[in-house]
């Protein structure tokens, strides 16, 4: 699977596989979901680089989608 991504109030959101880097995939300010063996996992990319992310994955990709969006939505007010 290739990354994809998709703009959301400014904010690009990527679709990740289980096995692509936050860090190499995405940019300062952008938003990933991975794949992983126990769900979907929410990130965030700092502007100095730095990834910080939820405590618990989502159960699908849609639920993971609509928290990155949910957030794209808070961070442009």
């Amino acid at each position: 699977m290739t990354s994809k991504a998709i703009i959301h109030r400014g904010i690009t959101i990527s679709t990740l596989a289980a096995g692509q880097k936050v860090e190499t995939h995405c940019a300062p300010g952008h938003t990933a979901i991975r794949e992983q063996p126990d769900g979907w996992w929410l990130y965030f990319v700092d502007e100095d680089g730095s990834v910080t992310g939820y405590d618990s994955p989502f159960a699908s990709h849609k639920e993971a989608l609509w928290a990155a969006k949910a957030a794209a939505e808070f961070s442009a007010e």
